[in-house]
């Protein structure tokens, strides 16, 4: 399976509404899909998701398409720094591990 893990570093706290709103919505897309499991956490400027998915054409149909591609397209004008990594797993790790995972790799940041 495929998890992918994801920084979201905003430029101000106060951008913290407009992330919630692009999350709303991405949200109700993802429960369209064939995702495995999801778990978000985040405080301030610094926030996270992890998405497991049973195969990478699942992972790629959901973050090219709908709430979650119109976020990617707007992101620039609300985060600092947007990091993501895609790994082979059979279940999400916890958030320490993910954490570790995130700052031991390349990833791809915008």
């Amino acid at each position: 399976m495929k998890a992918t893990i994801t920084q979201i570093e905003l430029k101000t706290p106060l951008h913290f509404f407009k992330l919630s709103w692009y999350a709303l919505n991405i949200l109700k897309q993802l429960k369209t899909t064939n995702y495995v499991d999801f778990k978000k956490t985040g405080i301030w400027t610094n926030h996270y998701t992890m998405t497991l998915w049973k195969d990478e054409n699942d992972l790629m149909k959901f973050a090219r398409s709908g709430a979650h591609l119109q976020a990617m397209k707007e992101s620039k004008k609300i985060a600092k720094r947007i990091k993501t990594v895609t790994i082979d797993v059979e279940e999400l790790p916890n958030w320490k591990r993910a954490k570790e995972i995130l700052n031991s790799v390349e990833g791809i940041t915008y």
